[in-house]
């Protein structure tokens, strides 16, 4: 503006094209036909503290423009609109947990998450075969011949290289998965050419540490979580 000390006006012209377009005018210098009932900073105030239109005026009169499309006051449509959106929600949720909650074990199966075995009837050299989740695991208590013979393998020899004292937690037991690592036979116990396991299916031989040492498995037979309970009690899983 030319002085300082002149005033802003808003003047909002009439008509359909003017409506949501005041524009500033310096004091003494409104149009003929324009409306100088806002003067100042008092007069925008007062305009804005009639709602969303009387804040698009005033940023516009700061040189701000508001589209006129976007501030829109909250009506009974917009009000149905969430409400129907929130309760399809809640819809949706109560039919979908359902269908989710079933998928949960039940508690017959969760009591079935851990086993205990009982290791005293096993005699050195021996092993038995017991079902953990569905599927075998072998318990073997090895004899001392079998301890060192898995102790000295060298790691370079192993398609799958693990250290014997890392599979198990006593030297003298151990315990692996029932389950061949090729297509999932049950190998048998005491056979091939390191006296471990043999599978009947591919011919993939394991070594008395569940190592694989031939034939066309990738990896060793898994070592499951297991804790002892005693000398005599273990619980697998």
């Amino acid at each position: 503006m030319d002085n300082p000390n002149e005033r802003c006006e808003i003047a909002a012209k009439d008509g359909s094209k003017a409506i949501g377009r005041p524009v500033l005018w310096a004091a003494g210098r409104v149009p003929a036909g324009g409306n100088r009932s806002y003067s100042g900073a008092a007069g925008l105030s007062s305009r804005a503290a009639n709602g969303p239109r009387g804040l698009s005026l005033l940023w516009e009169g700061l040189g701000v423009h508001l589209s006129g499309a976007a501030i829109v006051e909250p009506n009974r449509r917009d009000f149905l609109y969430i409400m129907t959106g929130a309760v399809g929600a809640v819809g949706v949720g109560a039919t979908v947990w359902p269908l989710v909650d079933q998928m949960n074990p039940d508690a017959s199966t969760l009591a079935l998450s851990s086993i205990e075995v009982d290791l005293g009837p096993i005699a050195e050299g021996q092993l038995i075969k017991v079902l953990f989740r569905g599927g075998p695991v072998f318990v073997r208590h090895r004899t001392k011949k079998e301890i060192d013979e898995a102790a000295k393998t060298p790691l370079a020899e192993l398609k799958d290289p693990q250290k014997d004292a890392d599979r198990v937690k006593k030297p003298e037991w151990l315990i692996v998965s029932g389950v061949c690592t090729h297509l999932g036979c049950v190998p048998l116990a005491h056979e091939g050419q390191y006296d471990g396991w043999k599978c009947p299916c591919h011919g993939s031989v394991y070594d008395t540490s569940g190592r694989i040492r031939q034939g066309p498995a990738p990896a060793n037979l898994p070592v499951p979580d297991y804790v002892f309970l005693s000398d005599t009690k273990v619980r697998i899983g």
